[in-house]
């Protein structure tokens, strides 16, 4: 699959593995020209961007060079931070070899060229680097010349050992993948050099006994030391050797897939068994192409499904191995060919043509035949999947021994196991579990207060374990937790008069009472200015009780036109709200009130209310709500930092039917300010109510649930409120919820996830109709199998399929047995004794059954002008034997309006500019008749 491409004769040198984003450097090949007959050379650095569709590459950075080159590559040596850097190496024409710096080439910074020298006295063919050392470079030229550079000491290279005789051009050199201290040398003759450097002399020499033997490439084994390939460029030989240095007598393998001569090979270092090559019969096997003579392939170090080819048309083509879609071609001639159109009649008309529409031809997803074998890249050596239930499968496919000369099967294995976690978790589920099954919930609520690490936390419990023990005399207790209890009020009350308070069932004393207003009534009597009215006025004109019952004392009765002559006068007529009224007036309150009982209950509470609407202070808003048993009030506006006090007042007043509302709106507010303090306040609020949902929203308010043990915090305060609620509902409480739903649902899964099946299915109700909850039933119940589920209830049916996933749950005897279909074919045994897999098109593909369908209606106009067209042909000809042509609606356009000359014209333009194979089928004999129709005029 050509994934890109660019127009250039040139070498290619891949950018090292470490490098990211992958870039593709070239410089201008030696001793080929292009068609323009430029001599100028550049070096020069492509980015590979997969992400954009198009085949072209964009050019990072670009360096004219005094000399085209015989050979580069890319070191990864002295590599920046940032990825992009390197050495790049060239060898030229000249016996020059020069190294490049990738980094300043890019910025057009520093100086590009770091080091250079002539050592050479011929042109450098061959360049490799060291896998282990990447400062080691080797590199071959004429006259048997070897040298061994250190580009950390450029200047001064070294040789491996004397020339070998006679002298001969070296056209390759490659270091060993295995042992980092051979090297091996190639000729063109054929002969192959493995030379030791820690000896420097030669230790073998490899010929073939034909002699035709011409060495276009030699490439060690990526994984077998002793083994390497040679490459015939000889058409009388067209062949690729592979040698075993331990039996160097003669080839171990003799590869004959091309026609032709070689020109190059490249061994992919992922797969051993993937060897790629190049020849002159237009072939690159291992991938599917058609191409030109490629004189250079390499494989990407970084993504090893890549290689690039370069050939001697000029072109650098980057292909895949793992085929693809050719859509984004297609596509792009398309807009080539509509491109080449202009939009303005050129007759001078100054009409705008309409768009021209190219035919395309059905997009095929893949044009490229899989390998035979998947790469080794892409083969697991290792693989793990956990399933359902907490299991983990796991497998490993064992290396055999790379030495072995033929490949034996290698035995592999599965295992299942069960993986927790989690042992916490687990831990704390069984305790919750057994508390909820013997029903000793207030020992449980006991040992989490002890546990608890903070006194918000220890607040929770203790209000939950109120729930747990009482049923009817919960509100006391939560005043007391509170803080609110009335004997310790009636001792600090007690304290502050500064005697026993004896209280009566109200809880009022009605001597101290008296006592109280005698004192008020002095207090105020000493305190009035002359000629000035108080509440004490009236009651001060009445003299005290006597003593003795037989001694009687006179009052006066006002009369006068003052305030307590008109209240004097009210009260003898009867006018009770008159004067209240005047009480009122005066700010008499408490006589106000005094007169207000004799007046009737209508009277009172409007006195009352009058009162409180003047009275505006901290204590006020309490006195009326407590009069008025109005407690939205103090819900909706007291201060927050005051909620304990509003939380004990709907305690100690409020009607059952209301309390769990107002509870839950003083909640609300609490919860509104998004504090963690505040949540934990509001949490209190919502057990106070008994409301599960708001409990559990408000505790995920601020705290991070998926977390498996702040989760198992959360259900276990919502498993201990709904257990209380049931007790005093005395019926189970239904999960309609979504979130508590959700909540569950997300518990049972960690559960089962460490192979706690039954216990994750205790925590989901049966009676619960939300889906989420039916699908974790339905799915742990059939994970148990027959004997962990033989003494639990059938689920309800769920309408969803399961699927076997590996581990997972078992899919019906049906779908298991049905075959799979697949475009790959993946054998696993012995591999192919023949290393080299040939990619070429698919031939024995079967025919596809073409039905002639119904021609749409938008497209009817179109058929309408053509076989209308045709009709007239048929009539002024006298050989009408002919096809219909198959149309387009550009020149339908001309053929409607009888303009033949215009269509035929866009006929050549369409024939000149566009792929013929793909307009073959119509647009000859489309030029057929419209040439006949212009020449009868119809």
């Amino acid at each position: 699959m050509r994934l890109k491409e660019i127009q250039r004769t040139a070498h290619p040198a891949w950018s090292p593995a470490p490098h990211h984003p992958i870039c593709l450097a070239l410089g201008t090949s030696a001793q080929q020209l292009d068609a323009s007959f430029n001599t100028t050379a550049a070096l020069e650095i492509f980015q590979v961007d997969f992400a954009d569709p198009s085949l072209g590459m964009k050019l990072k950075g670009s360096l004219p060079t005094s000399n085209r080159l015989h050979s580069l590559v890319w070191v990864n040596f002295g590599a920046g931070e940032d990825g992009l850097g390197g050495r790049l190496i060239g060898g030229s024409d000249n016996g020059t070899v020069t190294v490049y710096s990738p980094e300043a080439i890019v910025t057009s910074g520093a100086e590009a060229i770091i080091g250079q020298s002539d050592k050479h006295t011929g042109p450098v063919r061959a360049l490799d680097f060291n896998p282990f050392q990447s400062n080691l470079l080797a590199s071959g030229a004429n006259d048997s010349e070897i040298y061994i550079w250190d580009l950390n000491n450029f200047s001064n290279p070294m040789t491996p050992g004397t020339k070998s005789q006679p002298p001969e051009d070296i056209s390759v050199v490659s270091w060993n993948r295995q042992v980092q201290h051979i090297l091996a040398s190639a000729n063109p003759s054929g002969k192959a050099v493995v030379w030791d450097l820690r000896k420097n002399e030669p230790i073998i020499k490899i010929s073939d006994h034909s002699n035709r033997m011409h060495c276009s490439g030699m490439l060690w084994h990526p994984e077998v030391a002793t083994q390497l390939v040679l490459a015939s460029e000889d058409d009388r030989m067209p062949v690729i050797q592979m040698w075993d240095l331990r039996f160097a007598t003669s080839p171990l393998k003799v590869l004959e897939n091309h026609t032709r001569g070689l020109l190059s090979i490249a061994w992919s270092q992922a797969d051993p068994e993937l060897l790629l090559s190049s020849a002159k019969d237009n072939r690159i096997l291992c991938l599917m192409v058609s191409c030109g003579w490629c004189f250079d392939i390499q494989w990407c170090p970084r993504n090893p499904a890549l290689l690039s080819a370069a050939s001697f048309d000029g072109w650098i083509s980057v292909y895949s191995v793992m085929g693809g879609s050719l859509e984004a071609q297609q596509q792009s001639r398309a807009d080539q060919i509509s491109s080449s159109f202009d939009t303005m009649d050129p007759f001078g008309t100054g009409q705008v043509l309409p768009p021209l529409q190219v035919p395309q031809p059905t997009p095929q997803t893949t044009l490229v035949a899989p390998l035979k074998k998947p790469p080794k890249w892409v083969r697991r050596p290792v693989g793990a999947s956990f399933a359902f239930g907490g299991k983990l499968i796991t497998f490993e496919s064992p290396k055999a021994p790379v030495q072995s000369p033929q490949p034996v099967p290698v035995p592999r294995q599965v295992f299942v196991s069960q993986v927790t976690t989690e042992t916490e978790l687990l831990q704390r589920s069984r305790e919750l579990q057994a508390a909820l099954q013997s029903g000793s919930l207030s020992d449980y609520c006991q040992a989490k207060i002890h546990k608890a690490p903070t006194d918000s936390e220890q607040d929770i419990w203790r209000f939950l374990l109120v729930g747990v023990i009482t049923l009817h005399s919960a509100r006391v207790k939560f005043l007391r937790l509170l803080g609110f209890s009335k004997e310790d009020l009636e001792r600090k009350i007690s304290t502050c008069l500064g005697k026993n308070l004896q209280p009566n069932g109200h809880g009022v004393d009605a001597n101290d009472l008296a006592e109280k207003i005698q004192l008020l009534s002095t207090q105020v009597d000493s305190t009035k200015t002359p000629g000035s009215s108080s509440p004490s006025d009236f009651f001060s004109q009445i003299p005290p009780q006597p003593q003795d019952k037989e001694k009687k004392i006179s009052f006066p009765i006002p009369v006068s036109a003052d305030a307590d002559g008109l209240i004097s006068q009210a009260l003898l007529v009867g006018n009770f709200e008159g004067a209240v009224d005047l009480c009122l007036n005066e700010g008499r309150y408490a006589e106000a009130i005094l007169l207000a009982i004799s007046g009737g209950q209508e009277l009172l509470q409007k006195t009352q209310q009058t009162y409180l609407d003047e009275q505006r202070n901290s204590i006020s808003m309490l006195i009326s709500s407590v009069v008025t048993q109005n407690w939205g009030d103090i819900v909706q506006s007291c201060a927050l930092e005051n909620w304990k006090e509003a939380l004990a007042a709907l305690l100690t007043y409020a009607h059952p039917k209301e309390f769990a509302h107002l509870c839950e709106t003083l909640g609300s507010r609490l919860e509104g300010e998004r504090t963690e303090k505040r949540c934990l306040q509001a949490c209190l609020c919502y057990i106070c109510s008994g409301n599960i949902e708001k409990l559990v929203e408000c505790w995920a308010l601020q705290r991070d649930c998926s977390s498996p043990l702040v989760l198992e915090d959360l259900v276990e305060k919502m498993m201990v409120l709904r257990k209380s609620v049931e007790r005093l509902r005395n019926s189970e409480v239904a999960v309609q919820s979504p979130i508590l739903a959700d909540k569950l649902t997300h518990y049972a899964g960690l559960l089962a996830s460490q192979g706690s099946l039954a216990t994750a299915l205790s925590y989901l109700p049966d009676t619960s109709d939300q889906a989420c909850i039916m699908m974790m039933r339905d799915r742990l119940f059939h994970a148990q199998g027959e004997g962990g589920a033989a003494g639990g209830q059938q689920p309800p049916p769920f309408p969803y399929n399961r699927v076997r996933v590996t581990g997972g749950d078992p899919a019906p005897a049906q779908a298991l047995a049905a075959p799979v279909q697949s475009g790959y074919q993946l054998v696993i045994g012995r591999p192919t004794s023949n290393p080299c897999v040939s990619l070429q098109l698919l031939q024995a593909l079967p025919a596809e059954r073409v039905e002639q369908r119904e021609i749409p209606t938008e497209h009817m106009v179109l058929k309408q002008t053509f076989d209308s067209l045709v009709q007239r042909c048929q009539l002024a000809a006298q050989d009408p034997n002919f096809y219909p042509p198959i149309c387009i609606r550009h020149t339908d356009r001309c053929v409607a309006g009888q303009n033949y000359q215009r269509g035929l014209e866009v006929h050549t333009a369409v024939v000149t500019s566009s792929n013929f194979s793909e307009i073959q089928a119509f647009m000859p004999i489309l030029k057929v008749v419209m040439t006949i129709a212009n020449k009868l005029g119809v």
